[in-house]
């Protein structure tokens, strides 16, 4: 302590880990262990599972990763005979045959404590019961004259955890978290982490992780409750920092009296943030020296070159322009007005010759078949080729471009706009694509690389959406209005809704049906597709896992229906599912 036990200082080390280098994040957890000992700091204190990475998913099951992550914890241990903070850090922990999510504290050169996850989530992108053993019910830890409790994550989501601590004398809540973004989920942390205090009358300190995996954004966005549960202190969201904060214990037990208190990015803004986020660091945690992506003139593909250039610089991103006999003058002109505003290369390769070069090929199996979808699909397979193959000669990531509405409709080509390494806008639906555009002309993220002021040009926000593979087409030509569609979408995909609950927001039944049916039949292409940031309660992937072969289809009928009626119900189900 730097006084007595009536006051101390605790660092939060917001930080963003990359899954497996545990070198490589136990060297970042030294560097911030010494600059909270330069701030005066008695303690402190990252994330869940900080040492390997969070989620760590299988890799836990491999005893030479466990044995990697308990080194680097006895290391860090070994660090703190020094005098300088206690260390309070998380990693997987193997005791008796049995792997647990661990937080370890660790003070005057060695491993004082280990507390175990009570709670493991196994809910929507969580799967935690796959790999992790339950941890009892935890007692507080006495740290240099501190009683503190160290629930991690969804412990704190229950009651019992939290009283279990608040009956056995903790006096502070030391939250370890690694809990990813969605939309509005700063809001429901919160909300939870209120009616915990609120119980207990203890103050939390909830720190959270930062950065991209995979298909999840940690947002970081940590705070400090004090007991009557006003709001303490407040963390940036989006970005890494090591925060001190000063406590002061009182006649109402402790208080934390001095702490940053940061304005954090909601709503649409924090979207956009994740998704910048969410694929820079795809981008660098791979080791990729760019990204090259399609820029077609549409709506799609200007929102992600522009998110490409925030996350990454407008030098390590390479647009190309890849026309066809239907590519309006329009789209080549707001390509590379959209082009020009980002500073990015632009290039123009005419995908012609390899459309004509496939159609001469195919020529003698089409012979004496009309002209369709399968001949427009050959120009979106040679976009993807040409693309694939720039990325295999220079080594930059392809970036996919389908927003979420064209995924739950299968309105894209698979090997062929779908073709590609990441999606940042996989989880935005067409309507939210269009927001998140019109946004991002009138306000840029803190720390995003790209220009100022309108980066995607006006013409592409109102012209009509259409892919451009044949003469006069509109995305409307085969889908509902985007405002109709995405609402159907949104009911069935996020809240699971009946066909007729959908119908009775307003909805005409046959267009919910054919959404419905375009949504399961499309199951076999996203199965294929490029992960995407989450950004919604329910992405494509983690949270929602679909059969790839499937003949339910909802009629309508009420939960009552005599069997006799469920029986026509079915053939009616069975004889749409091959209605290809």
């Amino acid at each position: 302590m730097t006084t007595s036990i009536d006051r101390f200082r605790l660092a939060l080390a917001q930080l963003n880990p990359i899954m497996g280098d545990i070198a490589a994040n136990l060297a970042k957890a030294r560097k911030a262990r010494a600059e909270a000992a330069a701030m005066g700091a008695d303690v402190v204190m990252f994330t869940e599972l900080y040492l390997a990475g969070y989620p760590a998913e299988d890799l836990v099951l491999r005893p030479a990763f466990l044995d990697a992550c308990r080194r680097a914890c006895e290391e860090l241990a070994r660090d703190t005979a020094d005098g300088g903070p206690a260390v309070l850090v998380g990693l997987p922990w193997n005791e008796d045959g049995k792997v647990y999510n661990a937080y370890a504290v660790l003070d005057a050169g060695s491993i004082a404590a280990v507390r175990f996850k009570v709670d493991l989530p196994n809910y929507g992108v969580f799967d935690e019961k796959r790999v992790f053993t339950p941890g009892p019910l935890p007692g507080p830890v006495n740290l240099r004259g501190l009683r503190l409790g160290l629930p991690i994550c969804e412990d704190i989501w229950g009651e019992e955890v939290v009283e279990c601590l608040a009956e056995t004398g903790s006096e502070i809540l030391l939250v370890p978290n690694g809990s990813p973004y969605w939309h509005d989920k700063m809001l429901e942390r919160t909300n939870i982490a209120v009616a915990r205090v609120t119980e207990t009358g203890l103050p939390m300190a909830y720190l959270n992780q930062v950065g991209g995996q995979d298909e999840l954004v940690f947002d970081g966005a940590s705070f400090i409750l004090n007991g009557d549960a006003s709001l303490a202190g407040q963390l940036r969201a989006f970005s890494e920092t090591v925060a001190l904060t000063e406590w002061r214990r009182g006649e109402q037990g402790w208080r934390c009296v001095a702490a940053p208190r940061e304005v954090v990015e909601e709503g649409e803004r924090a979207d956009y943030a994740a998704c910048v986020l969410g694929l820079r660091d795809y981008v660098e945690k791979n080791g990729f020296p760019g990204v090259v992506l399609g820029l077609s003139g549409g709506i799609d593909s200007a929102l992600c070159a522009a998110m490409a250039v925030d996350a990454l610089g407008s030098e390590r991103v390479h647009c190309v322009m890849l026309p066809y006999r239907y590519t309006s003058s329009e789209s080549l002109d707001d390509a590379a007005a959209c082009a020009r505003a980002l500073k990015v290369r632009y290039d123009i390769l005419p995908i012609a010759p390899a459309v004509e070069g496939l159609e001469r090929a195919l020529a003698p199996l089409f012979a004496g078949t009309p002209r369709g979808v399968t001949e427009e699909n050959l120009q979106s397979r040679a976009r993807g080729t040409m693309l694939m193959s720039i990325s295999n000669k220079f080594g930059s990531m392809v970036v996919t471009t389908g927003n979420k509405s064209e995924m739950s409709t299968g309105y894209a080509t698979l090997y062929g706009d779908m073709n590609g390494g990441f999606n940042p806008i996989k989880d935005l639906y067409k309507t939210e694509v269009y927001r998140l555009s019109a946004l991002r002309n009138g306000w840029k993220p803190p720390g995003a690389l790209g220009p100022h002021g309108e980066v995607i040009p006006a013409n592409i926000l109102v012209k009509a959406p259409t892919a451009e593979l044949r003469e006069g087409q509109k995305d409307q030509d085969s889908l509902p209005p985007y405002e109709v569609l995405d609402d159907i979408l949104k009911g069935l995909v996020e809240d699971e809704l009946r066909v007729a609950e959908i119908v009775a927001r307003g909805h005409d039944e046959a267009t919910v049906k054919k959404v419905e049916r375009m949504l399961y039949l499309a199951e076999y292409k996203r199965r294929q597709s490029a992960p995407g940031v989450k950004v919604t309660r329910r992405n494509f992937g983690r949270d929602r896992r679909y059969p790839i072969v499937n003949r339910f289809r909802d009629t309508g009928a009420p939960a009552h229906m005599p069997e006799a009626g469920m029986d026509r119900a079915r053939g009616a189900a069975r004889a749409d599912a091959i209605d290809f």
